[in-house]
């Protein structure tokens, strides 16, 4: 292939970027944060994301990796640029297209031989025409627009990137069409198909297969909150409807909610593109609703444990990342039981392997932040979790009894086992199985 630009490096352009390179391209990232783009020619990688380091590094010293400030410069030769920007919710909830419509405005201007404009960015039906029409006002020259929307999971976004289950392309020009098949034929050697379809049909596919997954996660949440009224066992119900093929085992876990940078604006945005279309999506705005009334789920049964009070009350709190592997906390579940707890007169401490910088950066000194996630255990009258990192999920129980002030745990996303932490003495308050009295 030729030289392949990538405008943004966020989550989705950098990975893109990199795995691109990984199997030989000669891919330029551009990005307008000048201190962030010398921090990646210095091999500095901005995310955490699992594996990522060890390719962005290969990639970079064998020169296939580079970085610019400038439009202008990283397009020049490219035969392909992707967007890889922002789509933020505004104020009413859809999607903010102005960093996309930005470049595509600059690139009107810059373009002086074909390219393929590919938006990776996710984004709501029509975009790939405003793209178009928005470097047509510009340009004379031939040039096309794709939509390639990307299905990468936080925490496994390399493994999704270089082995998809499939890979969707919008596109309607054919030259583009033969580029963006030779590009990705490397990631699908095994036989996962890349499917070709008009630019609308592709921007739709990622919204509803989002939309879709966040249903599934909510409609469990749901069953699991039932579960606790009627006294049956959210495990044994999801275990029993997981085992039929046409349902499936994932995405059943219930908790309190989802968060990160795609459900939560995603479903959003179709809600908003729906009413756009005078067409109400009544699912989705019931699987909002209920979503945000799970992020804090815990709280009332926190209060009621304290016998209505919380003031003065100290709760270490493990997990501040929306997910595991993951340094992400946009939406975080724990950002909204942080803001429950502190307004009522609670005191918090945290340990999350990854995500404590970025938590002190929006917040500050809100809440303390732990060394490890037993040093926040001393005096602390109960344990909140809620994210499922692996180091919580087979944890020293003596050690963690030992150093609260009381044995109590608040489980947000169900890691222990019930008959185990009723031997060894807990109060355990978990989601959709039975409350456990010591």
């Amino acid at each position: 292939m030729g030289k392949i630009a990538v405008v943004g490096t966020g989550y989705v352009g950098l990975v893109t970027g990199t795995c691109f390179a990984e199997t030989g391209n000669n891919v330029v990232c551009i990005d307008i944060d000048a201190a962030k783009v010398a921090r990646m020619r210095n091999g500095e990688i901005p995310i955490y994301e699992p594996h990522l380091d060890v390719l962005f590094e290969r990639n970079i010293k064998a020169n296939r990796l580079t970085f610019t400030t400038s439009l202008e410069e990283g397009i020049k030769d490219a035969e392909i640029i992707f967007l890889a920007l922002p789509t933020p919710p505004g104020e009413d909830g859809s999607a903010d297209l102005s960093y996309i419509l930005g470049v595509a405005d600059q690139l009107g201007k810059l373009l002086k031989d074909f390219k393929v404009i590919v938006d990776k960015s996710t984004v709501p039906v029509g975009t790939a025409d405003k793209v178009y029409a928005a470097i047509k006002a510009h340009s004379k020259v031939e040039f096309a627009v794709v939509s390639n929307p990307e299905f990468l999971r936080e925490g496994f976004a390399v493994d999704d990137f270089m082995k998809p289950d499939r890979v969707v392309i919008g596109a309607s020009d054919e030259r583009a069409r033969k580029i963006m098949e030779t590009l990705y034929k490397p990631f699908v050697r095994q036989g996962n198909p890349i499917l070709f379809m008009d630019e609308k049909s592709a921007e739709l596919t990622k919204y509803a297969a989002n939309a879709f997954l966040a249903t599934k996660i909510t409609f469990m949440n749901e069953i699991a909150n039932f579960c606790e009224l009627v006294g049956a066992d959210v495990d044994k119900v999801r275990i029993g409807i997981g085992s039929d093929e046409r349902i499936g085992k994932r995405f059943l876990f219930p908790g309190i909610g989802y968060g990160g940078s795609c459900f939560p604006k995603d479903v959003q945005a179709l809600y908003k593109s729906g009413q756009e279309a005078n067409f109400n999506f009544e699912i989705l705005d019931a699987v909002m609703n209920v979503n945000e009334n799970q992020k804090t789920v815990l709280f009332p049964k926190m209060k009621n444990f304290f016998k209505g009070d919380l003031n003065g009350k100290k709760i270490a709190l493990w997990g501040l990342a929306f997910k595991p592997d993951t340094d992400d906390i946009r939406e975080a579940p724990a950002l909204y039981m942080i803001d429950e707890l502190v307004a009522a007169g609670a005191t918090i401490t945290a340990f999350d392997p990854e995500a404590m910088p970025n938590v002190e950066r929006l917040i500050g000194d809100k809440i303390k932040y732990g060394t490890d996630e037993y040093s926040i255990l001393e005096g602390a009258d109960a344990l909140l979790i809620c994210t499922e990192w692996g180091i919580f999920r087979n944890p020293d129980f003596s050690k963690i009894k030992f150093l609260l002030k009381d044995a109590v745990v608040f489980d947000g996303r169900n890691l222990f086992d019930m008959d185990e932490m009723s031997e060894i003495g807990f109060f355990y308050s978990s989601i959709g199985r039975k409350l456990i009295n010591k």
